[in-house]
């Protein structure tokens, strides 16, 4: 079933309704959707590279927006959608350990997964349940979904269809070894 799914979203990617398709897919997949709006992303800006940052716009502003829906699920539905989301996705374990501690380093937990192939819809849900104060939610998510979507919009755009490989396979390498620096950075200005 997830072949299927994979095939159907890269088929959207010719569509001629395509930045629509990239909207939907990004915004349901900050909520529940398997697949990630980079898989329509990249057939995109490879087929119209002029459009690359507008296509990383519009998947920003989507996912950001059902970011927001998963955060209502998590503060409204927990319990009935959210926590059978996280269950479906093999989180269930680590949850209540979990939100104890999520709301300390909330602006990480939503940075380090708005970026890197960790499910972001994990943390969408989670910071609506922990209360995580909604504007730290919403900014953390603009940047780290802009970072992601940019980064990859921007190597694209300058070297096409050769760099496909190394974004497809080795990009969430990448971004989590980023978040490594940058976490390790401000640790180390903190308490250093």
């Amino acid at each position: 079933m997830l072949k299927r799914l994979y095939d159907w979203t890269i088929s959207l990617a010719t569509s001629p309704y395509a930045l629509w398709a990239l909207a939907a897919v990004a915004f349901i997949e900050s909520s529940f959707f398997p697949i990630p709006p980079d898989l329509l992303m990249i057939p995109m800006i490879l087929a119209t590279p002029r459009r690359a940052f507008l296509i990383a716009g519009v998947a920003t502003v989507s996912s950001v927006a059902g970011g927001m829906l998963g955060y209502a699920i998590g503060a409204f539905a927990f319990e009935s959608v959210g926590q059978p989301i996280l269950e479906s996705l093999g989180k269930s374990d680590s949850m209540a350990e979990f939100s104890t501690r999520f709301n300390d380093v909330g602006f990480w937990a939503v940075l380090v997964a708005g970026i890197t192939p960790f499910p972001y819809k994990v943390i969408t849900i989670m910071s609506g349940w922990t209360a995580m104060p909604i504007a730290t939610f919403i900014i953390t998510s603009i940047i780290a979904r802009a970072l992601r979507f940019f980064i990859v919009a921007t190597l694209l755009w300058k070297f096409g269809e050769p760099i496909r490989d190394f974004i497809e396979r080795r990009l969430g390498l990448v971004f989590i070894a980023f978040c490594v620096v940058l976490i390790g950075g401000f640790y180390a200005v903190k308490f250093l």
